[in-house]
């Protein structure tokens, strides 16, 4: 570490706030991180006097004595020296102004020693006056502050219960310890330990101090680096069925520096948004390292918000690194599932035309608002389909599709069988897994139906006459290109009045009045994101049904198609597909772990 220097009127002018301790977790993160930009590899945090003793302790580079006094002045630092310099920091701290205001509203002790010296420097603080003395210590640096707030009344009134102070230190020595997992840190409240890692710079070691064993099983690695821009980010992030119901466990990082970043959780919660349900969020551990210059960190008074350059490239670049991480699944694998798709969707169509030709042997009805000339002028591609809804029987039947067995591969999935009719069940090596067997189903129809460029459509000879209200016929006005380009055609009788005139193959079906219900719930509160809406309106309609008996080889196909999925964690709505009870938990229950 460089010595310090006092800044320059014209240097202490540019810097926009002053650094304000608002309570003891302002001390602690204040303090620490001066110990991590010394290049402390231990930090030890002792709490007590309900947060108003604090005690930080490191074995980073020490203090200088001749530059001891001079750091606790206004405005004093060793990380930056010229206006320059605060578009290019590299630190966690550069104001030089942390110390300063602490001595100011606390009673303060330092003891530090460099490497170069045999004996230490012992200064304490009391009304912002400095008094300094030698002692024998080691290389490194102990802050010491007591009766934190003692000299103002007024803002010791306003601090929370010591338990809710301590829980803020507890959180910022979490996520410190995370984002510097190369350093050991120990943190202590009245004598008690309540963290502590080794600091063997490895992040998953450090998630499994710091949050518990099991932690890193529900965990995907995040590691991309744009070396043109200079751009790299890397952490791990949660699967989706793995979620908190608060974004407290989003730690994320710029240039190492803890952040609340909206562009940082925007790209997130867009990633997530049709992976998990509504109120829930991942767990999130990401650094985004970006070259100081193209970063602002002087923007707000305790350092915790950025402003970037190029913030629709950082946001992209987010998005893009977090949602490769949740789709990691081999090509190969895509690949042979979107051929079984299409020729699913080939049986599909042929099982649609037989079904054609039996009607076209009966006697049916007509609809006269039918212009049967321009449905037949339709492109060949498209299957027309004589379908009636008269009757309320006949509107909700979901014919089976005739499953033909094929040979299994040598990995395939045990399955036990169906639960409830509604739950696959599979034996696996670690334990019981429990499939949503319509979820599970959906989730693999959204992801084929998204990847398509053409979606096969059925026309409808006849479909009931659907009333709409004037505020539903706009919004499907509105949006009859994109409701089109998915295989939905709609036709406007009157003001009230509709019909479908063509829906998607995979759900010619399902009763035209429940798919519009279904698109109108959909699209009515998403408007920004309509295509996505009736995509998952297709897939939730197409996909079968629970309480629907499966046989063998259809409760196969609908595992080995979902297990290809590249985010096979939960269905376009967010919902848990799959649930396991591993071994070990069934064996304790039955007394067999003995």
């Amino acid at each position: 570490m460089g010595r310090i220097i006092q800044l320059s009127k014209n240097v202490i002018n540019q810097i926009a706030a002053g650094e304000v301790i608002e309570r003891p977790f302002s001390v602690v993160k204040e303090l620490v991180e001066n110990s991590v930009d010394a290049g402390a590899t231990k930090v030890s945090v002792e709490i007590s006097n309900e947060c108003r003793n604090i005690r930080v302790a490191d074995n980073g580079s020490g203090i200088h004595p001749d530059d001891i006094i001079l750091a606790f002045s206004k405005h004093a630092t060793s990380k930056i020296q010229t206006g320059e310099d605060l578009y290019a920091v590299k630190t966690m701290g550069f104001r030089g102004e942390a110390l300063a205001s602490i001595i100011s509203i606390s009673k303060l002790t330092c003891i530090t020693r460099t490497k170069e010296f045999d004996t230490g420097v012992k200064v304490e603080c009391e009304n912002s006056e400095v008094k300094q003395s030698k002692t024998g210590c080691a290389v490194g640096t102990i802050m010491e502050i007591r009766d934190l707030f003692y000299n103002i009344p007024a803002r010791l009134k306003f601090l929370k219960s010591a338990k809710t102070e301590f829980a803020y230190i507890n959180e910022l020595l979490q996520s410190l310890s995370l984002v510097h997992s190369s350093v050991a840190f120990e943190l202590k409240n009245n004598g008690k330990t309540v963290l502590k890692t080794t600091g063997q710079n490895n992040l998953p070691q450090t998630l499994k101090e710091v949050f518990g064993e099991d932690v890193n099983k529900n965990f995907r690695e995040v590691n991309k680096e744009d070396k043109i821009s200079g751009i790299k980010i890397s952490g791990y992030v949660s699967t989706p069925d793995y979620t908190r119901s608060s974004k407290k466990d989003y730690y994320t990082y710029v240039n190492s520096r803890i952040v609340k970043c909206p562009i940082f959780q925007k790209s997130i919660d867009t990633v997530y948004k049709n992976l998990i349900g509504n109120a829930r969020y991942p767990f999130i551990v990401l650094n985004l390292e970006i070259p100081p210059e193209d970063v602002d960190v002087n923007v707000h008074p305790t350092k915790k918000e950025v402003r970037y350059k190029n913030p629709n490239q950082i946001f992209n670049f987010i998005y893009s690194s977090v949602d490769s991480a949740l789709s990691n699944i081999p090509k190969s694998i895509i690949q042979e599932a979107q051929s079984r798709f299409e020729k699913k969707q080939e049986k599909w169509i042929e099982s649609a035309k037989i079904e054609q030709k039996c009607q076209e042997q009966e006697d049916v009805y007509i609809d006269i608002n039918s212009n049967i000339a321009e449905i037949f002028a339709k492109p060949k591609q498209e299957t027309a389909v004589v379908h009636e809804f008269p009757k309320k029987e006949q509107t909700n039947i979901v014919t089976q599709e005739k499953f033909i067995k094929e040979p299994a591969p040598v990995n395939e999935d045990v399955i036990i069988g169906q639960y409830k009719k509604t739950y696959i069940l599979i034996e696996r090596e670690d334990g019981l897994e429990i499939v949503d067997q319509h979820i599970a189903e959906e989730r693999y129809i959204y992801e084929q139906l998204k990847k398509s460029k053409n979606i096969d459509c059925q026309l409808l000879f006849i479909s009931d006459i659907l009333e709409v209200s004037p505020s539903d016929k706009e919004l499907l006005q509105n949006n009859k290109d994109k409701l089109e380009k998915f295989g939905y055609e709609i036709d406007f009788l009157s003001d009230k009045e509709i019909i479908f005139r063509k829906v998607p193959q995979l759900i010619s079906k399902v009763a035209p009045k429940e798919i519009l219900s279904d698109i109108l719930e959909h699209i009515s509160g998403d408007i920004d994101n309509i295509e996505e809406q009736i995509l998952i309106t297709t897939s939730c309609k197409a996909a079968v049904k629970a309480n629907t008996y499966l046989n063998q080889f259809q409760m196969q196909e609908i595992i080995r198609n979902w297990r290809t999925c590249e985010k096979p964690f939960t269905c376009p709505h967010g919902r848990p597909i799959s649930h396991i009870v591993e071994h070990k938990d069934i064996a304790k229950f039955f007394q067999r772990n003995k």
